[in-house]
C-alpha cells in the first residue's frame, strides 16, 4: 500500500486590519490606452478619495506589462471593487491589500480582473 503525506497544516488566521490601503492596477497596451484613460477619469469623478499614481508606459516594479496604480483607504473597498468591476471596459486589473508584505500583496492576496498576469515577483524575495 503507497504511503500517504500527511495534510498540511492550516494557514493561520490573518487579521484583515493589517491591510492599510488596497492598490488596483490597471493595464493598458497602445491599443488600450484610451479606453485606460477613460476609466482613470471615471474613477477620478467618482472616487475622489481615490489616489491615481503615474502613468507607466516603461515596466515598473513586478508589472510586464504598462500600467497605472489606484491607492484607495479601506473605507472605499465596498463601494469601489463592484464598480471596477463592471466598469473595467475590458481591462486587465490586478487588485491587492497593502500589508506590508509585498510578495505575498501581489500573489496569495491578489485578485485579477480579466487575464491573469505573469508578474515578476523574483523581485520581492529576500
Amino acid at each position: 500500500m503507497p504511503a500517504t503525506s500527511a495534510p498540511a497544516p492550516p494557514a493561520p488566521v490573518i487579521d484583515p486590519a493589517r491591510i492599510r490601503e488596497y492598490h488596483a492596477h490597471i493595464y493598458y497596451d497602445p491599443a488600450t490606452r484610451e479606453r485606460a484613460a477613460r476609466l482613470r477619469e471615471r474613477v477620478a469623478a467618482a472616487f475622489p478619495a481615490a489616489i491615481l499614481g503615474r502613468w507607466h508606459d516603461a515596466l515598473v516594479g513586478p508589472h510586464p506589462q504598462s500600467m497605472y496604480q489606484i491607492a484607495f483607504p479601506r473605507e472605499l473597498l465596498a463601494a469601489f471593487v463592484p464598480w471596477l468591476m463592471l466598469n473595467r471596459d475590458g481591462l486587465t486589473i490586478l487588485l491587492h491589500p497593502e500589508t506590508g508584505d509585498d510578495y505575498t500583496d501581489h500573489s496569495a492576496h491578489a485578485a485579477w480582473f480579466g487575464a491573469v498576469l505573469p508578474l515578476r515577483l523574483e523581485m520581492f524575495r529576500k
